[in-house]
């Protein structure tokens, strides 16, 4: 496997002399290509400020962090840009839609920064919203959405542009457990199917077993990273692949309606 993302001594430092605050130190790590890796971790812990450095929403205050072998602090703030627009997507506890628009015009976001032809982003919007079983709902308001359905918008929006990474924060934390099921499956699915690497920041532990990587953060160092889909018992795996099959089964029904 490649090497999507590669972490060298990195640090951030917020605030200046008596006020600063390193949140991250010295952290070092490598994700591959196709993994599914969560990053765990307590309140407060650097989890959070880990993945928007990952994700190039922050910069360092020393380190490096690398995506396909581009060194982020050797780019301009447009190839920056650039760079997470073409290989990330992204899915937050908190929507980000744009209430006064339709599913479709905020699945279609993405591609108009990208400068995609309206025709083209608009088929390539419905494609990615029948994968979330939500092409029914591509004229309707956000507004007009139950939460767990926005945060499958969330997911067709993340997935649109074909991403190589997807990062998601807490992708469950607002939802119920039967939805943040559904949502767990759905993000999962992408990675085993179409091998999209899925980096997950969460203190949820059962979420994090999902993953074939934990990666536990504490005080801003990491104090472990392992591979831990080896680790799972067979009870846990037969439940998990139950669960599976429920929630495709009720994603079909809901796509009828």
């Amino acid at each position: 496997m490649e090497k999507v993302i590669e972490v060298k001594n990195l640090t951030k430092v917020y605030g200046k002399k008596t006020a600063a605050f390193t949140a991250l130190k010295s952290v070092s790590l490598d994700i591959y290509e196709g993994e599914s890796v969560a990053i765990v971790g307590k309140s407060g812990s650097g989890k959070s400020t880990l993945m928007h450095l990952l994700a190039l929403l922050d910069t360092p205050t020393s380190g490096a962090v690398k995506i396909d072998g581009q060194e982020s602090t050797k780019l301009s703030k447009r190839q920056l840009n650039k760079l997470r627009n073409s290989r990330f997507g992204f899915v937050f506890q908190q929507f980000f839609m744009n209430p006064k628009d339709t599913v479709l015009d905020n699945v279609m976001l993405p591609l108009k920064i990208a400068g995609v032809p309206r025709r083209k982003r608009k088929t390539m919007a419905l494609e990615a919203l029948k994968i979330v079983d939500l092409a029914s709902k591509a004229k309707n308001k956000a507004t007009d959405l139950s939460g767990g359905q926005k945060q499958r918008v969330c997911i067709a929006r993340a997935i649109v542009n074909n991403p190589k990474i997807i990062f998601a924060d807490e992708p469950t934390g607002n939802l119920d457990s039967a939805t943040g099921d559904k949502i767990t499956d759905l993000l999962f699915e992408l990675n085993e199917k179409q091998g999209v690497t899925l980096i997950v920041v969460t203190h949820d532990e059962d979420l994090a077993k999902l993953c074939k990587r934990i990666v536990r953060i504490s005080d801003g160092q990491i104090i472990a990273d392992n591979s831990v889909r080896k680790d799972l018992s067979k009870e846990a795996h037969e439940r998990h692949e139950k669960e599976a099959a429920r929630v495709r089964k009720a994603n079909e029904k809901e796509g009828k309606k």
